[in-house]
């Protein structure tokens, strides 16, 4: 009897991804129909409240697709269509909310819960590119720079690929938190150092083809072309209140994306071999979270060893690995903990030192503490 042919039993769930885009739409519907501001917080309400409380009923999934199934998963283009619905549905939730903001007639707490709503979906905007970014289809590499767009973060698709997955776990990675430094310590240096640091890549990729960094070519450039289009556009549209809004919900949503970051490698350190190379990346250097409603909301960001070990995998095959350090809830949760640095390291700090068999030299301390590292 031959076996019957595996099929993914969350093919249809993965469409819970469109809800965090979705959010300011339905927070602005039932504004105008209720006349309740609140629900222009609807966006914090949900991520910070509703999606843990979620992730903590349902649990976690730690199941993996067969591995001869990953292949014909990984090919599957029906996965792709939740990518292609979630920009525009962005982008209509961030004209409607410009809108609001600036003839909504909203009081002040109303316009700044519009705003975190807002800005939460470009950060979420970020992700999406995050997945797109690691095809190569031309389409998937375009579409991932307007999702960018909104939170005028293009610079982060050379980041990423060519600077954050080859350094990540090092001190040298800007992306990669250390052991005991606070989320607010950690911000400002991935702000500016991710930026220098792309900058440069692009620079040295143009210059190996013989092109000055200031050329029609340089990804960055056609990038940050986007969010300025768009800028000038709401300006246009709109007036300064509404530049103001979106250059507000832009750094909300980048503050959002880098603090995803600081949670996903924190304190992980990829340890140096004889020649002074830091070892080949593991499932040992990321942070995991297998749950549930979250990964559905998130493309299963929260898998992210298995996206370290295998980048090109799509967000539909990544898989769980047991020796990867698993974090105790999902980002939703860990977020605002994140930003509360005793509470933080009161969480996460025994669980680094429980993955390095309390070796503290084995941590990531950061290349200007190396006296840390005796302690």
């Amino acid at each position: 009897m031959e076996q019957m042919a595996w099929r993914d039993p969350k093919a249809r769930w993965w469409w819970l991804g469109l809800i965090v885009p979705l959010l300011p739409l339905v927070g602005l519907a039932a504004w105008q129909v209720s006349g309740g501001e609140a629900w222009l917080w609807i966006g914090p309400v949900v991520l910070y409240g509703v999606v843990p409380l979620l992730d903590a009923w349902l649990g976690e999934d730690r199941s993996n697709p067969p591995e001869a199934a990953v292949a014909a998963l990984s090919a599957d283009r029906r996965y792709n269509r939740v990518l292609l619905v979630f920009v525009p549905v962005q982008l209509a939730g961030l004209a409607l909310a410009l809108w609001a903001a600036v003839h909504g007639g909203l009081s002040v707490l109303g316009w700044i819960g519009l705003l975190a709503t807002t800005g939460l979906v470009s950060g979420a905007g970020i992700n999406l590119a995050h997945e797109l970014g690691h095809r190569r289809a031309s389409w998937a590499v375009w579409l991932a720079r307007v999702a960018l767009a909104p939170a005028c973060y293009g610079h982060f698709q050379v980041e990423h690929n060519r600077g954050h997955h080859v350094r990540v776990a090092t001190p040298e990675d800007p992306a990669s938190a250390r052991f005991g430094e606070s989320y607010w310590a950690f911000l400002p240096r991935t702000l500016l150092g991710s930026l220098q640091s792309a900058w440069r890549l692009e620079r040295d990729r143009l210059r190996r083809v013989q092109r000055p960094a200031w050329h029609a070519s340089n990804a960055l450039l056609q990038a940050w072309a986007m969010s300025l289009v768009l800028l000038l556009a709401v300006a246009a549209w709109l007036g300064p209140l509404a530049v103001l809004f979106f250059l507000l919900q832009a750094l909300y949503g980048a503050a959002l994306l880098e603090t995803v970051n600081y949670i996903e490698h924190y304190g992980l350190l990829r340890q140096r071999g004889p020649d002074g190379r830091p070892e080949r990346c593991g499932p040992q250097h990321s942070w995991n979270s297998n749950h549930l409603v979250s990964n559905l909301l998130l493309f299963q960001l929260q898998r992210h060893a298995d996206h370290h070990a295998h980048p090109t995998r799509p967000y539909q095959a990544l898989r769980h690995f047991d020796d990867a350090p698993q974090l105790p809830a999902g980002y939703s949760a860990l977020i605002p903990v994140a930003c509360i640095p005793p509470l933080w390291f009161w969480l996460m700090d025994r669980r680094v030192l429980a993955h390095y068999g309390g070796e503290r030299s084995r941590c990531n301390l950061g290349i200007d503490r190396p006296a840390l590292a005796a302690n």
